[in-house]
């Protein structure tokens, strides 16, 4: 009862807000029936002796016991313990093993508010931040903040930032903390800014891998074949494509042979609305191989947005179904029901995926399929329509 109060209402205590729980907290300890500490007298008398030793060893005690007398036939009077009062939070917290987190929790909470009172209400939502994180990583969260805060419009790379032991790594678990409490410092309440516009920082480039598949095209890049350049560099270039191939896995995109009027891009992943820059992929007929998974379709779903002529290869039911051998777990499903950019049959293939038609969030992984029928599928795709194609691998390593 106690633990299920204290998860219920540990962000309202920290705040200072009762809820509706008034202090002090009662809570009642179940006094046996007469006829219930008949059947175990020695188990009745071993409770109350000890809530007895728990009275008198006051040093410990955590709350207020309270007695009442039961004036039984076959027994006759007993006293008997009838219901602890807690007086706040801390005793709560100490009846369940709480009572270092929220100490910390507690004493985090008004550090912070003391600095910055406008985070006393967006702050509880991060107790478990304010009650387990070590004390290295809150002395570096609160100097980011107070950093920010000073700084707001720094125009730095994070890494730039003089706030010790800052390391991306570190930072990229906590984008949305500090995009949130930076949010309420500033008391700005619109959500379209991300973490590096919220902070005044510097994005990172995002960088696109992109390999050319045609001798002809690569001459105009200098005789380079694979490159990874920022994504604005690589729309400038402006290269005459004819063909154009969206994959997952990077070693996919590696292993392609040569094509004529081909370029591929590697490791897009959920990153595919950057295509959006690339104009001249608007003159290619555009293909996807993905995964055979709910993310792979929905990565697919998300790169029609941009490019609503694209088509999929290798993402159908038979290829699925040839291939049982080499099926894995996928880890978790893509939420949505439906996929609206999807043709008729991708939608009622990731449904049947949805459904676990064929087993529990079933995949198959587009690396897995055997390389000469996968390569002899991607040649064939470069006739199949009225355009030829340009490659574009996306995806995980």
């Amino acid at each position: 009862m106690l633990a299920r109060r204290f998860q219920s209402k540990h962000r309202e205590w920290l705040i200072g807000d009762p809820g509706d729980g008034q202090w002090p907290l009662e809570v009642p300890l179940g006094i046996p029936t007469e006829q219930a500490a008949l059947r175990q007298v020695d188990g009745v008398r071993a409770w109350v002796g000890a809530w007895q030793h728990w009275q008198a060893n006051t040093v410990q005690t955590s709350g207020t016991l309270s007695w009442c007398e039961r004036r039984w036939k076959a027994l006759g009077v007993q006293r008997l313990p009838e219901k602890l009062a807690l007086r706040g939070p801390e005793d709560v917290a100490m009846w369940i093993g709480e009572s270092a987190r929220w100490g910390r929790a507690q004493s985090r909470y008004r550090t912070l508010t003391f600095r910055w009172p406008v985070l006393a209400q967006p702050l509880p939502r991060y107790f478990d931040v304010l009650a387990d994180y070590g004390d290295a990583d809150f002395h570096r969260l609160a100097e980011m903040l107070d950093w920010i805060a000073n700084h707001p419009q720094s125009d730095l790379y994070p890494r730039q930032l003089p706030v010790s032991g800052l390391d991306s790594k570190w930072l990229d678990g906590r984008k949305g903390l500090l995009t949130d409490l930076v949010a309420a410092i500033q008391e700005d309440s619109s959500s379209d800014l991300d973490f590096y516009q919220r902070c005044g920082l510097k994005a990172p480039p995002l960088l696109v891998r992109m390999r050319v598949l045609d001798p002809a095209l690569r001459a105009r890049v200098g005789g380079v074949g694979d490159i990874t350049a920022p994504v604005e560099d690589l729309a400038g270039l402006n290269l005459p494509v004819s063909h154009g191939f969206i994959v997952e896995n990077l070693q996919t995109g590696l292993a392609m042979s040569d094509m004529p009027g081909a370029v591929v891009f590697m490791r897009l992943g959920y990153n595919v609305d950057v295509l959006a820059r690339f104009s001249w992929l608007g003159r290619a007929k555009c293909i996807y191989w993905g995964d055979l998974d709910t993310h792979g379709f929905a990565i697919l779903h998300r790169a029609r947005s941009y490019i609503p002529e694209l088509q999929s290869v290798l993402m159908d039911e038979d290829t699925l179904l040839q291939h049982k051998t080499l099926w894995v777990d996928e880890s978790a499903q893509h939420p949505a029901t439906e996929l609206t950019l999807l043709t008729e049959q991708e939608q009622q293939l990731y449904w049947n995926l949805k459904q676990q038609r064929w087993g529990q969030n079933l995949r198959l992984e587009q690396e897995r399929i055997d390389w000469a029928i996968a390569w002899s599928a991607l040649q064939r795709s470069l006739t199949q329509g009225h355009l030829p194609a340009a490659v574009v691998a996306d995806g995980n390593t």
